[in-house]
C-alpha cells in the first residue's frame, strides 16, 4: 500500500464531499462525532494535520488538543478550511515521507464518518481501510488476549479474523465494512450483539471500545 497516495487520494474524495455544502448543510451532526457538526469534523481533520507538520501532536490525541483544532477555526466556513487543506497537502504528504503514516488512520476513519452524516457511502474497499481494518484488529487480538478471554471470531463472507486463541467461543457475523467499522469503535453494543452467531458477547464489549465509548445509536457509515 502506499500510504502517501491514500492518504492524498481520501482527502480528495472528503474535498469533494463538502466543497459547495450549503452553511445548513455543514451545520449537520454527525452521528459517529455527535459533539460535532461537518463543519466541525473538517475542521479537526484539518486541525489534526496542521498541528502534526508543526510538531504539536500529544502522545494521546487527547479532547483538549482536539476541540482546539475546531475552536481556532469556529468562524471559518467550508471553502476557508478546504482552501487550508490543500495548502497543507505537501507539507503533509512530505511529514509522512520523513516520519511515518499516522495522519492516515484519521482521514479514513472521519471520511466514513462524513459519509455517514452526509448519506454519502463509498470508499469501502480501499486498501487504507483494510490496512486500518487489520491494524484494529490486531489491536483486539492483544486485548483479548490480554483479558485471558477465549477467542472471539469476526466472520464476513470476504474476510476473517480470530481475536484470541483457537478454538473461538464467540463468533460474530457480518459484512465487512461493518466489521471494521465495528473495530473503530463505530457500532452499538446491540448491534454487535445482534451479529452473534455463538457464544456471549458480553465480556468481549469493551474491547471494542478502543477509540471511545460505543456509540449508543447505530450508526449509517
Amino acid at each position: 500500500m502506499d500510504a502517501i497516495a491514500e492518504w492524498t487520494q481520501s482527502q480528495q474524495r472528503v474535498i469533494e464531499l463538502v466543497e459547495g455544502l450549503d452553511p445548513g448543510v455543514a451545520d449537520t451532526v454527525v452521528p459517529a462525532c455527535p459533539d460535532w457538526t461537518v463543519r466541525q469534523l473538517l475542521s479537526h481533520m484539518i486541525g489534526l494535520d496542521a498541528d502534526v507538520v508543526a510538531g504539536d501532536e500529544p502522545d494521546d490525541h487527547n479532547a483538549t488538543w482536539t476541540q482546539k483544532q475546531v475552536d481556532a477555526r469556529a468562524d471559518h466556513d467550508v471553502a476557508t478550511l478546504v482552501a487550508e487543506w490543500r495548502d497543507l497537502t505537501a507539507p503533509v504528504q512530505e511529514w509522512m515521507r520523513a516520519n511515518n503514516t499516522r495522519p492516515l488512520g484519521d482521514v479514513v476513519i472521519h471520511e466514513q464518518d462524513l459519509r455517514g452524516a452526509l448519506d454519502s457511502p463509498g470508499a469501502r474497499d480501499t486498501d487504507a481501510l483494510a490496512a486500518l481494518r487489520d491494524r484494529m484488529a490486531g489491536r483486539l487480538d492483544q486485548v483479548v488476549t490480554g483479558a485471558g478471554l477465549p477467542g472471539l471470531r469476526l466472520s464476513s463472507p470476504s474476510w476473517s479474523f480470530v481475536a484470541g486463541a483457537e478454538p473461538a467461543a464467540v463468533t460474530v457475523e457480518a459484512s465487512e465494512f461493518d466489521l471494521t467499522r465495528a473495530l473503530m469503535t463505530r457500532r452499538t453494543a446491540d448491534q454487535l450483539r445482534g451479529w452473534v452467531t455463538d457464544g456471549d458477547i458480553e465480556p468481549y464489549l469493551d474491547s471494542f471500545a478502543g477509540l471511545g465509548p460505543l456509540p449508543t445509536t447505530p450508526l449509517p457509515e
